[in-house]
């Protein structure tokens, strides 16, 4: 379990740029304050592209992030059960200490910052239309393409790619998501970058906020479960492993 370490620093910078870039454009004052959906989602594709380079420096090889990827593994035996359980527990923690890292550096704009429900969104998603099947329906579908594109981009028929090109082919495909598929539920497709800052919302003494939002919580970490599963299947039966 040597990986256990490596996926916890990795995550968390995932969500230090992820949610820092949320922060950036949503909280009163920033110097980014309004810059709008497509700086989010450019700052989340180079989140991902930082924290697997960080994760595979720091003796994670897999480089995850992700609960609903490792889950996926777990299929297909690149981890035992156990090992997965743990690996998963350490994606979740690295998200709580990287949505923490986020809330001190902007430390004096949580106070002035009035709109409740713009804190919660620096933290974790919600959707644009409150549905919960459409919103569960979207989850799946997104991290279903996420996983399945992740199994095509390193298939034997691309063949191997050149050492560090991966990360940045897997944030062009986060990029893609956010763009195409992430305006119904802000895109959550991993638990750790959902429940971690989430739990960290709960846990902080943010000025002024109010609640986590707990009702919606199970979406973005079922949907991307299911998600992995829905994968598997379909990643198999057109030849992708």
């Amino acid at each position: 379990m040597t990986n256990l370490f490596g996926e916890f620093f990795g995550t968390m910078v995932l969500c230090i740029f992820g949610c820092g870039v949320v922060a950036n454009c949503l909280l009163s004052k920033s110097k980014a304050e309004g810059a709008g959906w497509m700086v989010i989602v450019t700052g989340w594709a180079m989140a991902v592209i930082l924290g697997v380079f960080s994760a595979i420096a720091t003796g994670a090889p897999q480089a995850d992030l992700n609960p609903a990827v490792t889950f996926a593994k777990m299929f297909l035996g690149v981890y035992e059960p156990g090992h997965a359980v743990m690996t998963m527990l350490a994606e979740i923690a690295g998200g709580i200490a990287g949505a923490t890292v986020v809330w001190l550096t902007f430390l004096p704009h949580w106070e002035i910052t009035e709109d409740k429900g713009l804190k919660l969104a620096v933290f974790s998603t919600a959707p644009a239309i409150r549905n919960t099947f459409a919103n569960l329906l979207c989850e799946i579908i997104a991290t279903a393409m996420l996983i399945i594109c992740i199994f095509a981009i390193f298939s034997k028929p691309v063949g191997s790619l050149a050492p560090g090109f991966g990360p940045y082919l897997v944030g062009m495909l986060v990029w893609a998501l956010g763009l195409s598929l992430g305006g119904p539920t802000g895109y959550a497709l991993n638990p750790a970058r959902d429940l971690g800052p989430r739990i960290a919302h709960a846990i902080l003494p943010i000025a002024g906020k109010g609640g986590s939002d707990w009702g919606y919580a199970w979406i973005p970490v079922a949907g991307p479960m299911v998600g992995a599963g829905v994968a598997v299947v379909v990643a198999k039966a057109a030849g992708l492993l």
